[in-house]
């Protein structure tokens, strides 16, 4: 099974801290919830994902086996407990940003692990070419690739 290896803080420009993360595919059901996550930007508990989800009529039964499998996935992680009523509810979190994930499902894409050669060049030369890529992302970029460059030269 193919692994993405991430940048845990990335979009606080931390570039050192690196994960594995399991290459997955998200239901369009689950999608929506990591996606009511990373719009919340914090963790929810279950009452909270049902109830920010007034267009899903989410049963009981249904929210659970979702994120069991969201869970299994490795898609979001349990953060913490809070009180709900006589018990505690667990509140989920995203595991993976959106950025994260995009990249998986390119990553995905690409049929063998000798192919990532040629298909990450291309990749990146079709990701460039929109007009709002200005000289702050390629300098950013630019920065995240001599990172890595250093890291490989090792």
């Amino acid at each position: 099974m193919k692994r993405y290896h991430s940048r845990k803080a990335f979009s606080q420009g931390d570039y050192t801290q690196k994960r594995v993360i399991q290459l997955f595919t998200l239901s369009k059901n689950e999608h929506e919830i990591v996606s009511l996550i990373w719009t919340e930007g914090r963790a929810l508990t279950r009452t909270e994902i049902v109830n920010l989800s007034p267009e899903k009529q989410w049963k009981a039964s249904s929210i659970h086996i979702l994120l069991n499998s969201l869970l299994k996935k490795g898609a979001i992680v349990v953060e913490g407990f809070v009180p709900t009523g006589k018990n505690y509810g667990r509140t989920y979190a995203a595991a993976v940003t959106p950025e994260e994930y995009a990249a998986m499902q390119m990553t995905k894409s690409i049929p063998a692990q000798s192919e990532i050669g040629e298909s990450l060049p291309k990749l990146l030369s079709a990701l460039i070419t929109s007009e709002d890529v200005d000289l702050a992302v390629i300098n950013k970029m630019r920065q995240i690739l001599d990172k890595k460059k250093e890291d490989l030269e090792k």
